[in-house]
C-alpha cells in the first residue's frame, strides 16, 4: 500500500478541507452582488490582518509579479534603490530593477546570517535611495529580517520607501505595517494564507500611492497601481476578471485566521516552530539561519555527515512526504521544510516520524521517537 503524501514544503502548503471546499464553489459571475460583498469583506480584512491604513490589492498573480508591482509605482529609471538580500529570492529584485533601468546597491548576506541595521543605516546614508527592499523571512535560508528595526530606522530617512516582501511570511510571522512603518508589503496565496496558488496580495501606505502619482505614466499595465485602485475601493468596478473562487478561498482563510486570532496565529507559528526546529537538533541536524533570527515559517536544515540528499528526499517520499531541497551553495547539502499556515500538531508529529524512519533507513541512524518527543515536549509545555 502507498503512503499518502504530505507537501511540506516552504510553499504552497497544504490546503484544509474548509478552503478546498470553497474552491470548490459553483461558479459566479464577477458582477454578481454577493461575488462584490465577498470581494470587498476580502480587501477590507486583508487589511485589517496586518493593520494596513492604506490600500489593499488582492488580484490574481504570483509573488513574483507582487515584486514587479512593488518596484514599478514608486520607481523609475535613474532612481536609486538599496536591496537588503538575505538569500536567493531577494536576489530576484536585482533583474527586476535591471530591466527598469533602476541603479540598483546591493547589500548581499552571508547565508544563513543578516545584515546587521547599522550596516544598512549607514548605506543609506550615502545618497539618496527612493527604497530600501528587504525580504521579511527568504526561503533559501530560513532567515528573517529584523523588520521591527528596520522600521524605527528607516524613519530617520523620510525620502526612502520601505518595501517587505512577505511572501513566506505574512500571516505566520509578526506583521504590523503601520507600526513598522512599511510603504509596501506583498505575499501570495499559496504560503501562509494556505491557499492553493494564484493570488498576490499587496498593502501600499498612502505614501507610495503619492508617489505613484507622482510618477505620472508607467509603462507597466497590469500591476499599475492607478488600473487596480478603483477596483479595490469598488469591486463592482472592472479592470481584468477576478479569480472568483480564490477569493472565496482567501476568505475563509481570514476567518479561519480571525477565529484564531491574528497574534495567536503568530505566537502557534512561533512555539511550533521552536519545536520542531529543537526536535530536528536532537536528531543530529543543524539549521543555516542563525539562531535569534530563524524564521517561524519554515526550517533549512543541514544534513549530518554521511547522509545523501538525493536518497534521503526519496525515501521522505516514499515513506509519506515531500520536503524541498537546498538551493545554490546548499543544492545536496541540505533540505527545507514548512511548517507554516493552517497545518496542526498532529501533522508535524507525523512528519518527525517520516524524517526518523528516514534517518534509520538511509543512514542506519536509530533515533526512532527522539524528535517526536523533543517535540511533543516542547510543545506541552505551559499546558
Amino acid at each position: 500500500m502507498e503512503n499518502k503524501r504530505m507537501v511540506m514544503i516552504p510553499g504552497p502548503t497544504p490546503v484544509v478541507k474548509s478552503i478546498q471546499d470553497q474552491m470548490g464553489r459553483e461558479m459566479q459571475a464577477f458582477g454578481d452582488p454577493r461575488f462584490i460583498a465577498d470581494y470587498k469583506e476580502v480587501i477590507r480584512d486583508l487589511g485589517e490582518a496586518v493593520n494596513c491604513s492604506g490600500q489593499t490589492f488582492c488580484f490574481a498573480g504570483t509573488g513574483t509579479l507582487a515584486m514587479e508591482m512593488a518596484v514599478a509605482n514608486i520607481a523609475k529609471a535613474g532612481d536609486h534603490i538599496l536591496l537588503v538580500s538575505h538569500g536567493f529570492f531577494g536576489d530576484r529584485f536585482i533583474e527586476i530593477c535591471e530591466r527598469k533601468g533602476i541603479e540598483l546597491d546591493v547589500l548581499e548576506a552571508e547565508w544563513g546570517k543578516i545584515i546587521p541595521v547599522a550596516e544598512i543605516e549607514a548605506k543609506l546614508a550615502e545618497r539618496k535611495y527612493v527604497a530600501l527592499l528587504v525580504s521579511h523571512v527568504d526561503t533559501a535560508t530560513g532567515v528573517k529580517a529584523p523588520l521591527l528595526e528596520l522600521g524605527k530606522m528607516i524613519r530617520k530617512y523620510p525620502d526612502t520607501m520601505f518595501v517587505v516582501d512577505g511572501v513566506a511570511a505574512t500571516l505566520g510571522e509578526y506583521t504590523d505595517f503601520d507600526g513598522m512603518n512599511m510603504d509596501i508589503l506583498f505575499t501570495g496565496s499559496q504560503k501562509a494564507f494556505g491557499v492553493s496558488p494564484g493570488l498576490l496580495m499587496l498593502w501600499a501606505s498612502d505614501r507610495a500611492m503619492a508617489r505613484r502619482k507622482e510618477l505620472g505614466s508607467i509603462p507597466e499595465y497590469y500591476v499599475d497601481f492607478e488600473k487596480w485602485q478603483p477596483v479595490m475601493q469598488d469591486p463592482a468596478k472592472y479592470f481584468a476578471t477576478p479569480a472568483v473562487n480564490l477569493i472565496w478561498a482567501v476568505q475563509e482563510s481570514l476567518r479561519i485566521a480571525k477565529t484564531e486570532g491574528y497574534k495567536q496565529r503568530y505566537e502557534r507559528h512561533l512555539k511550533n516552530a521552536r519545536a520542531m526546529q529543537k526536535a530536528l537538533e536532537e536528531l543530529g541536524f543543524t539549521l543555516l539561519a542563525e539562531e535569534g533570527y530563524r524564521a517561524v515559517t519554515l526550517s533549512n536544515v543541514i544534513y549530518p555527515d554521511g547522509i545523501d540528499d538525493g536518497k534521503f528526499r526519496a525515501t521522505l517520499m516514499e515513506e509519506g512526504m515531500m520536503v524541498a531541497g537546498g538551493l545554490a551553495a546548499f543544492a545536496g547539502k541540505m533540505f527545507r521544510i514548512g511548517h507554516m499556515g493552517n497545518i496542526d500538531i498532529n501533522d508535524e508529529v507525523a512528519a518527525l516520524g517520516i524524517i526518523e524512519r528516514a534517518l534509520y533507513r538511509v543512514a542506519d541512524i536509530d533515533k526512532l521517537g527522539v524528535g517526536v518527543a523533543t517535540y511533543m515536549r516542547e510543545m506541552l509545555q505551559g499546558q
